[in-house]
């Protein structure tokens, strides 16, 4: 495994299907969001920001505005509304997607698979009266991953320690599409 400060190759179609990647999986939990603050646009245009890219718009300073935009709405949501909350970071996620650094830095993982940790998150806890199971949500962004997140994968360190569930649910998914 290389060192952190190695660079690792990663080409402009990684990058764009790594984001297309992104942006499903918060597409996903979107309604989460979008069902308690309709109003609130931000991780709508955060995913379709995203989207953009991963079609082949260029990767500017609106596409970042857009990520931390969708991470303001996530922050403002936290306290009264945690399942829109992990929606929208995983919107925030997806946008963020685009600017991962070549770079051999376990924080790396982060900008691939922060979005669809987090859209598992946003699922667990508008659930928190019933029944559920990560697993099969976790089964579905690993089989819906395409190969260059398991190729890019491939060339950073595993996922790091902490960030909490998220960060578990992270390092879950990594492990599986490493295995």
């Amino acid at each position: 495994m290389p060192s952190r400060s190695e660079s690792i190759e990663l080409s402009e179609r990684e990058l764009r299907e790594i984001a297309g990647y992104a942006a499903g999986c918060a597409r996903r939990v979107l309604p989460l969001y979008e069902q308690r603050r309709p109003a609130d646009t931000r991780p709508r245009e955060a995913i379709a920001a995203a989207d953009a890219f991963a079609s082949g718009g260029r990767r500017t300073a609106a596409l970042r505005q857009h990520a931390w935009a969708a991470f303001r709405a996530a922050r403002e949501a936290a306290a009264a509304e945690p399942a829109a909350a992990d929606a929208a970071r995983a919107a925030s996620h997806a946008a963020g997607a685009a600017f991962l650094h070549p770079l051999a830095d376990a924080h790396q993982v982060k900008h691939i698979l922060g979005a669809a940790a987090h859209a598992v998150r946003a699922e667990e806890l508008a659930c928190a009266d019933g029944p559920f199971s990560a697993g099969p949500v976790l089964d579905r962004a690993r089989e819906e991953a395409p190969e260059a997140v398991t190729a890019v994968l491939g060339r950073l360190p595993a996922a790091p320690p902490g960030g909490g569930r998220v960060g578990e649910l992270m390092r879950l998914l990594d492990s599986a599409l490493r295995g």
